[in-house]
């Protein structure tokens, strides 16, 4: 019976296991989106989220436990800290999308898909680009003084020549 068992072993060992972990999660952080098994990435979309989840709070604990989840890859866990946690800061979880493909994988006909973060509005050459901060809304003139009658006191430039 398999009462309480969250873990899919993938016919690996556990090192080989954590390892795998380590190796995907840190290539859906540099990448964005990647196309892997589709059992590969139902097993570890709990390890990215959490992961995800752990950068929304930048402190000095939380980045030292996503260095030892990843395995120290500081590259990684900095582009999680600087540029993912914020932009899921709002959203409560949900961070990734599992895409499934039509076609096999070639060799095995092992089922695959895409493993991808759910905001990739502004993703621009595999760059996050955030985007645009809309400009404030110009206020109207004050009812005081109507628009009309400056303007007609002032000569336009082209009357001028």
């Amino acid at each position: 019976m398999r009462h309480r068992v969250k873990t899919r072993k993938l016919s690996r060992t556990q090192a080989h296991r954590r390892a795998l972990a380590r190796n995907l999660a840190a290539a859906l952080v540099e990448h964005e989106r990647i196309e892997t098994t589709l059992a590969k990435a139902k097993a570890h979309r709990p390890f990215v989220e959490k992961l995800i989840t752990l950068a929304k709070n930048e402190s000095l604990a939380n980045k030292r436990r996503a260095l030892s989840l990843l395995g120290n890859d500081r590259k990684t866990v900095t582009k999680l800290f600087e540029v993912l946690g914020p932009r899921f800061s709002v959203r409560p979880g949900g961070y990734t999308r599992i895409l499934k493909l039509a076609k096999p994988r070639l060799g095995d006909n092992a089922p695959r898909a895409i493993f991808e973060f759910v905001e990739r509005t502004g993703v621009e050459g595999g760059t996050y680009v955030p985007p645009p901060v809309q400009a404030e809304a110009v206020e109207p003139p004050a009812a005081d003084s109507p628009a009309g009658e400056e303007q007609a006191d002032e000569p336009s430039s082209e009357e001028e020549e």
